[in-house]
């Protein structure tokens, strides 16, 4: 069964972007009253340059943008310049940036740390298809920050986790993945299944999920290897388990689920997969391309102290750079070169590996992930008191590097569960926040990202009092 809706990023639009940035700074504190949020009355942006460029882009690129992620219609955004955590648009409009290019600016838009490193590299020549030492540096620090034994370098996420799944059928000689509904692991056929309807009841019954295929031209063949589970649900896992565990490769598993806004891991469940996984002889894959080196150093699996077989890495480990990894036990991961295929022109150019080389080593050597958890803790102490002046039930999902806000009385178990929050009235002040000048993700499925740079002046403020304003704006507008 295929399912035609556009992607999580592109299934909302922000409503009419812009009408301002606003700069209420509460310098040194993170709560807001009311009156702080006079970002509703500032003149409204331009859009002249990026509607003209809109419409020059949609005759040579399929709506507009090289990514369905991107494509937000006549509002789709047009950037110009990043600098720290802020970006500026083909406009000059300035935002607070919370999306952070989906999470891989870990440091901030055009850090020099990185930046210089890579330039310095880069004047070497690029692409060679011969292994540079940067490579072998890469795997090292993988390995002096993970669980990893080994390791191989690849472009991007989906190429990652296309790669884990085929090393882990190399290596049981079984065919069937299992996936938790609602997670995202990239764009490649074997991905694409369960992922993020609108409408959540085309996942079909809870105790056998239908095999989702998300938009066309994904073979029915292909679906009919990838199982999909609820998150959250060790018993139905089991049963699965039950049912076809001698045909069971891998579970492929974002620690949290990314996609619905970082909803946790309830106690056990991590460990939980991890014990069923074994008892039936099958690898437990860490999709880590969001968690990896943002929740703490060795990612995801340090932070819940759970050890997978496998896991990908891409985004933070390269502060925007296309870098990213695939890794795990020796003897997994010794199934390449001999026995399975894995290659890519492009996999591990001196590029991706310079940045990466920098960015791990930052992360590796200071305060950057502290710093990073501490303003994502500040960011949700000032919209927690925003929304209970507001007498609205609220809850924080996932890690202050990277979070999300849901409006509900209690935290949501899974995919099935975020359907239930109030997320028409999220997605409206995410709209109202970009028309103010800080700019999350406009859907109430994708986190916000907090970066290093944030920090270093009053984005927090900031974010703080657009937030206020386009709430206030939502409930005005719901009420009447």
């Amino acid at each position: 069964m295929a399912i035609d809706n556009p992607p999580s990023s592109s299934s909302t639009r922000p409503a009419a972007v812009p009408a301002a940035g606003a700069d209420a700074g509460l310098r040194g504190q993170a709560a807001v009253t009311p009156a702080d949020a006079d970002a509703a009355s500032r003149p409204a942006l331009s859009r002249r340059r990026q509607l003209e460029t809109w419409r020059r882009a949609s005759k040579v690129l399929p709506g507009g943008t090289n990514s369905n992620f991107r494509a937000w219609g006549e509002q789709t955004v047009y950037v110009d310049r990043g600098k720290g955590g802020r970006i500026w648009d083909a406009d000059g409009n300035e935002f607070v940036d919370l999306r952070m290019g989906y999470g891989p600016v870990i440091l901030g838009h055009a850090d020099p740390r990185v930046d210089d490193a890579v330039n310095e590299r880069m004047r070497r020549g690029v692409s060679f298809s011969l292994t540079s030492e940067d490579e072998v540096r890469v795997a090292e620090l993988i390995a002096e920050m993970t669980f990893c034994e080994m390791a191989r370098m690849t472009v991007s996420g989906t190429e990652a986790t296309m790669h884990a799944i085929r090393v882990a059928r190399g290596f049981t000689r079984r065919d069937k993945i299992v996936k938790f509904e609602g997670q995202y692991h990239g764009v490649h056929d074997y991905a694409l299944i369960s992922v993020l309807p609108n409408d959540v009841s085309a996942l079909g019954d809870r105790d056998n999920p239908v095999r989702l295929a998300w938009g066309r031209g994904i073979p029915q063949a292909i679906t009919q290897t990838v199982i999909p589970a609820p998150y959250n649900d060790l018993a139905t896992l089991r049963r699965v388990f039950e049912r076809e565990g001698d045909d069971i490769a891998a579970v492929l598993i974002e620690p949290v689920l990314g996609n619905a806004q970082g909803i946790l891991p309830g106690e056990g469940f991590l460990q939980g997969v991890r014990d069923i996984t074994r008892e039936f002889g099958a690898l437990l894959i860490f999709d880590e391309v969001k968690t990896g080196f943002r929740f703490a150093p060795g990612g995801a699996a340090e932070y819940f102290g759970v050890t997978p077989d496998l896991a990908t890495y891409a985004k933070a480990m390269g502060n925007g750079y296309p870098a990213a990894a695939f890794g795990g036990r020796r003897d997994v991961m010794s199934v390449l070169p001999d026995h399975v295929s894995h290659g890519g022109t492009y996999a591990g150019n001196r590029v991706a590996a310079a940045a990466a080389v920098a960015t791990l080593t930052i992360l590796r050597e200071t305060d950057a992930l502290e710093t990073i958890r501490r303003t994502g803790e500040r960011m949700q102490q000032g919209l927690g008191e925003v929304i209970s002046r507001r007498g609205l039930p609220h809850v924080f999902t996932g890690h202050p590097a990277m979070f999300g806000v849901m409006f509900a009385e209690r935290m949501p178990n899974d995919y099935r569960g975020w359907a239930q929050t109030d997320h028409e009235l999220y997605d409206a002040v995410a709209a109202g926040m970009i028309r103010r000048g800080a700019m999350p993700e406009p859907d109430s499925r994708e986190p916000w990202f907090v970066c290093e740079a944030h920090a270093a002046d009053d984005s927090v403020d900031r974010v703080v009092a657009t937030f206020a304003a386009a709430l206030d704006e939502a409930l005005e507008a719901r009420a009447g």
